[in-house]
């Protein structure tokens, strides 16, 4: 593992963007695979960013920029999928109640705006916040680890 861990960044980001790529098409375009995969992220980058560094403050630093970036290629893709389906407000023939999206709001145009909201915005933001999270779970069960072990 620490020699994954040790690899470029130039190697990991397409490694990355297909795994995410690979979770969209499982999730047939819906980004739940998406935001799960934010967790081994997360685990991932405080692993490989407290290999070179001891400093809490730093490694989170470094996790939350990373984090964002993964979150942000997740956006760009969501975005290139779903925001040509916003084509579909300025049509005038179109028919959104059957898009094949489910009626969140009871009423098709709310939903389909809601819908596009949850798609391209939210769920980047779930991915990041579980990158997050598991990766803050990662460094406080290294240093308490570490400080069982001094102490």
């Amino acid at each position: 593992m620490k020699k994954f861990s040790t690899l470029r960044w130039w190697i990991i980001l397409p490694i990355y963007v297909l795994v995410d790529v690979l979770a969209t098409g499982a999730g047939m375009g819906v980004p739940f695979f998406c935001i799960l995969l934010g967790f081994p992220v997360g685990w991932f980058l405080a692993r490989r960013h407290l290999l070179s560094s001891n400093e809490i403050g730093q490694v989170l630093k470094k996790t939350l920029r990373d984090s964002l970036i993964a979150s942000g290629i997740t956006f760009v893709g969501m975005t290139g999928l779903w925001l040509p389906a916003a084509a579909e407000f300025f049509h005038p023939g179109a028919n959104i109640r059957n898009f094949g999206i489910p009626m969140i709001l009871y009423e098709p145009l709310p939903s389909f705006v809601s819908w596009l909201a949850l798609m391209i915005i939210i769920s980047p933001f779930l991915q990041l916040l579980a990158a997050v999270f598991a990766s803050f779970l990662t460094v406080m069960r290294r240093t308490a680890r570490h400080e069982t072990n001094q102490g």
